[in-house]
């Protein structure tokens, strides 16, 4: 699959002095023939021209919208660098595997005891964890485990 690189440059705004253009047009058309000829001797195909609203500060406090217009190129990348994977725009960088994290024991259960004491309030009691019982791991600061 084919990959280009784009470039955008703002048109330009001024006609330029050549031979034979006399008027306005012609000499915005030298301009343009001139700017475009030397982004073609760069490799540079001309797509299309845009216009785009640019947001401007005015004064302190205010914004007004002017337009820009954009000529916009694009060329073929080589082959060294199109065979490269395509960027992920706006992504991270790629998180590193970690280790699965260690299965965390759960608290268990409470359950209501079966006959509270004569006046008493019922008790909670904790029943066990149905399967094998798992080791903690070793005590903290060399403490023997109980």
């Amino acid at each position: 699959m084919q990959r280009f690189e784009y470039k955008a440059i703002p048109a330009p705004k001024r006609g330029e002095k050549a031979k034979g253009a006399k008027t306005t047009a012609d000499r915005f058309a030298a301009a343009l023939t001139t700017l475009m000829n030397d982004m073609g001797r760069d490799g540079w195909d001309y797509l299309r021209a845009d216009t785009l609203p640019c947001e401007e500060r005015v004064g302190l406090t205010g914004k007004a919208t002017h337009f820009q217009n954009m000529l916009v190129f694009r060329r073929a990348l080589s082959q060294a660098v199109a065979a490269l994977p395509a960027p992920t725009a706006g992504l991270a960088a790629p998180v590193p595997e970690l280790e699965p994290e260690p299965e965390l024991v759960r608290p268990a259960p409470l359950v209501l005891h079966p006959q509270p004491a004569q006046g008493a309030s019922p008790i909670l009691v904790a029943a066990p964890l149905p399967g094998p019982a798992r080791s903690l791991g070793p005590a903290p600061n060399g403490l023997a485990a109980e």
